[in-house]
């Protein structure tokens, strides 16, 4: 039987203390015994520090200090990680129980996979299922025609491609995971699994909604790098995007309302106090109260 790799999750966070109990909840709740979680704050100031020290046992290396933004916290974290298969989850997400194991289980019976991914499921505040995710396969050239159907809440990646195509880009606020499965589609394959792996979490102060008009610029950024023309079909899409925007972002702010009244499911996220948390992966561990930094004073809109 093959030997379990060690997964190392990271966390961006800054100012998610309504979400982020749950978020951390769902990572050290896996059914998969060998996970490294990092969490990286950007100082915040609502209480994440408390609960962060509350759970600092159960980290491999946590830091609450001012940083660039999210795609800076997602380099910072990545640069710490230690282990064989990478993911990461925002702080206002979830995974569902099994995802990790179910990714690595994936990654060993297919070599020649560098990226694999399940599906998600949109949920609200309060946790209630509002609906699907159009995860399913792309490519290289599929992503660039502008279909992104990957659901970064359910991805993960093999860190020997990291560091190879990484860090991300931290001028991108939004894009960033665009651009690091472009980056890894070019040099690996991407396989979907359809199986349940995340929830991604809709609300109107995260920046899906609050500043989703940011992302297609940085998407197109990374088709001209990639050689992309004026003609084709993703400069067309984003033509066509610019002059919709204030429509489409009427109808998902109308979509969320309507998915919310409807809305009937939930999401639970059992419990785990601090002192259920098994330890961290010891090898070439330093305890996270050694890094730690005294406080001080998030795919693009679907």
């Amino acid at each position: 039987m093959p030997t379990q790799p060690l997964v190392s999750i990271v966390t961006p966070s800054y100012n998610q203390a309504d979400f982020l109990a749950q978020t951390l909840q769902s990572v050290l709740g896996q059914d998969y015994p060998h996970i490294e979680y990092i969490v990286v704050d950007g100082g915040s100031t609502d209480g994440t520090v408390d609960l962060l020290r509350r759970y600092d046992r159960c980290l491999g290396w946590w830091v609450s200090e001012p940083d660039r933004g999210q795609t800076d916290a997602l380099n910072k974290g990545f640069a710490r990680a230690r282990g064989e298969i990478l993911g990461w989850l925002n702080a206002d997400d979830l995974y569902a129980p099994y995802a990790v194991r179910e990714a690595v289980a994936y990654l060993q019976a297919h070599p020649e996979v560098g990226l694999v991914y399940g599906d998600a499921a949109y949920i609200d505040e309060e946790g209630r299922i509002l609906g699907r995710y159009r995860a399913g396969p792309t490519d290289y050239r599929d992503l660039l025609r502008g279909r992104v159907p990957i659901p970064q809440q359910a991805a993960f990646f093999r860190a020997a491609l990291w560091r190879q195509v990484g860090p991300l880009n931290p001028d991108f606020y939004f894009a960033m995971d665009y651009d690091l499965w472009v980056r890894l589609a070019k040099i690996t394959r991407l396989a979907h699994v359809p199986r349940l792996w995340g929830y991604f979490r809709l609300h109107l102060q995260a920046k899906t909604f609050a500043a989703g008009d940011r992302c297609w610029p940085e998407m197109m950024q990374v088709f001209r790098r990639e050689g992309g023309r004026p003609w084709q079909r993703m400069a067309l899409k984003y033509a066509l995007r610019r002059a919709v925007e204030p429509l489409w972002n009427l109808r998902w702010r109308w979509w969320l309302r309507r998915a919310q009244a409807r809305a009937t499911a939930r999401v639970t996220v059992p419990a785990i106090p601090p002192e259920a948390c098994r330890q961290p992966p010891t090898s070439n561990f330093q305890p996270p109260s050694s890094n730690l930094r005294p406080p001080t004073t998030a795919p693009c809109p679907p």
